[in-house]
């Protein structure tokens, strides 16, 4: 409903603009740029820049944690913008449409490629200029964020566990609740296989999609099957467009975990966790496993 509103009151600020009053408006500008509006002017209006530029409260006077925090914004931006191209994913997958699948998995890898390069914008923290500001974070950590939790949700790494942090928060912990409970693009897609005329058994298909799914060799025979039918076979071009998907994904993980060994080593983590220990333990959770163990049989 909130996301409605928005929408809604973007459009009445926004007004459409034909080819044709563009280009009468050049003309009467003598290609200048319009400098005056009645109104907000209509890029703040769509894209709400000045929104965003007052979202930063830096806890201390250091000029270095403005760079975390703002890289830790853009990182929730790029979160939500996979998670939107996966459930698009979703969608067409469950309709059978998978060629047109294909786009909106292509732009989510790019979106973990620009995710990827946030860490770089980061390389010059040292343990001393973390600790500078990281006390006054208390125990807020990234480890507390909903958007990751829902990309991990979507991508099938599946913890109910990782959740309980939000209980207190209604309606983000309903939200990731219901997204535990659904169908994950892994799910998806192996649902499609079956359809589409592979063995893969009934359990499996019908398991409870709350739990993570375990690599079954039925699926991992489908998927050697499927390539070994050609590159103009549209479910190969899906295997690899999730195999890229997949790798930026574990990616990130693996920047973060650098990331958390410059900044911090292996000190205890802000949220509580064993910090540098549990991430890497956290990376030996594949994503979409048997397009991976696949390849061995091919």
């Amino acid at each position: 409903m909130e996301r409605t509103e928005r929408r809604a009151a973007t459009r009445a600020e926004v007004r459409p603009v034909t080819p044709r009053q563009r280009a009468t408006r050049a003309a009467r500008n003598g290609g200048e740029p319009t400098l005056e509006f009645t109104g907000r002017v209509p890029y703040d209006a769509y894209v709400h820049a000045s929104t965003l530029h007052r979202l930063q409260a830096p806890l201390s006077s250091d000029p270095g944690e403005m760079s975390f925090l703002v890289i830790s914004q853009i990182m929730e931006l790029y979160f939500n913008l996979t998670c939107h191209e996966l459930r698009e994913t979703q969608q067409l997958l469950r309709a059978d449409r998978v060629r047109e699948a294909l786009s909106p998995l292509r732009r989510a890898a790019l979106h973990l490629d620009g995710l990827n390069a946030a860490w770089r914008s980061l390389r010059w923290m040292t343990p001393a200029d973390f600790n500078r500001f990281r006390n006054l974070l208390g125990e807020g950590s990234g480890f507390q964020s909903a958007m990751y939790r829902h990309l991990e949700l979507l991508l099938g790494l599946r913890d109910p566990a990782l959740i309980r942090p939000f209980r207190r928060q209604s309606e983000v912990h309903a939200e990731l609740t219901a997204a535990l409970n659904a169908p994950s693009l892994w799910d998806d897609v192996l649902a499609l296989l079956a359809r589409q005329g592979y063995d893969l058994p009934r359990e499996l298909l019908g398991r409870d999609v709350a739990e993570e799914h375990q690599p079954h060799p039925a699926v991992e025979a489908a998927w050697v099957q499927i390539y070994t039918d050609g590159p103009d076979n549209q479910l190969r071009m899906l295997g690899e467009a999730l195999s890229e998907v997949a790798e930026w994904f574990g990616d990130w993980r693996w920047h973060h975990v650098k990331a958390v060994q410059r900044t911090m080593g292996a000190k205890v983590g802000s949220g509580g966790s064993a910090g540098l220990a549990w991430l890497q333990r956290s990376m030996a959770r594949v994503v979409f496993p048997e397009l991976w163990s696949a390849r061995t049989a091919m």
